[in-house]
């Protein structure tokens, strides 16, 4: 329908302007519920997020973000977000729903377990599809080497944030990937990409509080280039036993770093798993006596 009626008007396909489609498009299948307001506004700390009806019998419903959000990526995505609960939700979410920041981090993994993880998680998944379709996604990261100078090349694109982008490429690639966002030196949330998940790797820390690797990027930081450009850990720096390359960045507003972990594409063996376990622990006794030599 979007591309449809882009192409009509001549208008851009993207970024897309979520609150102009969303106010139209209910308006015109939904006229008995339709949304009369989207925007910033001074919402609750914590709360990314609104969906809310108004309580005078009128049907009509809003949808806010936070105005403390300063980026336009952000500000999208979570308005993408609410409308997603709206189109899915709204008759279970009577009352209207409120999001936080971690919630905009529940996509489909699997994992979930309570029916608010899978709420969240499809209206994320419905955000990502409306303002990045999978097949011109797919055409914009065909070729182009997995790095936060083309997630932010893809964020721009599409009006999103970098976190959304990320997330986009993870629920999609064959690549064994993670992204971890850091909030006071805590993993405030990560997801990790399917092929990742099943070699067993990934941080429960909605359930636990996990603090960030001491060694890693995030924790010890580095100039912003250099951040960027990323480092090769050794093995046991994050989960795993495996080598990870470390991409790292501040959030805009500098209240969060987000790093994007690229593990080998192919697991180790048994073997190769137990070769790595003797280099990493050698054996006391061959320690105390000097190799066997005294």
């Amino acid at each position: 329908m979007l591309n449809l009626y882009q192409g009509i008007h001549g208008l851009p396909r993207f970024p897309i302007d979520v609150a102009a489609i969303a106010m139209e498009f209910s308006r015109q299948f939904f006229p008995e519920a339709p949304i009369t307001i989207m925007k910033g506004a001074p919402l609750s700390k914590g709360v990314e997020g609104m969906l809310v009806p108004k309580n005078d019998g009128s049907g009509e419903w809003g949808i806010f973000y936070n105005s403390s959000i300063r980026s336009r990526g952000r500000q999208n995505f979570t308005l993408a977000h609410e409308f997603g609960h709206y189109l899915l939700h709204r008759a279970e979410l009577t009352g209207g729903r409120e999001c936080s920041g971690r919630d905009m981090g529940e996509w489909h993994n699997g994992r979930q377990r309570t029916r608010e993880e899978i709420v969240e998680a499809e209206a994320n998944t419905f955000a990502s599809f409306l303002l990045m379709p999978l097949d011109d996604f797919r055409e914009r990261i065909k070729g182009r080497p997995i790095d936060i100078d083309t997630m932010t090349a893809i964020a721009d694109r599409y009006g999103v944030s970098l976190t959304a982008a990320i997330l986009k490429w993870l629920t999609m690639t064959e690549r064994r990937a993670m992204i971890v966002v850091g909030k006071d030196g805590f993993i405030d949330w990560s997801w990790s990409s399917t092929p990742l998940i099943k070699t067993g790797i990934y941080y429960a820390a909605r359930q636990d509080t996990i603090e960030v690797p001491p060694a890693s990027l995030a924790a010890k930081g580095a100039a912003p280039d250099a951040a960027r450009n990323g480092v090769m850990h050794a093995p046991g720096v994050w989960r795993g036993t495996e080598a990870v390359h470390e991409m790292t960045v501040l959030s805009p507003s500098n209240e969060m770093t987000i790093s994007l972990l690229l593990y080998p594409d192919r697991f180790p063996t048994p073997s190769e798993m137990a070769a790595l376990d003797e280099e990493a622990v050698p054996d006391t006794f061959d320690r105390f006596t000097d190799d066997g030599t005294r």
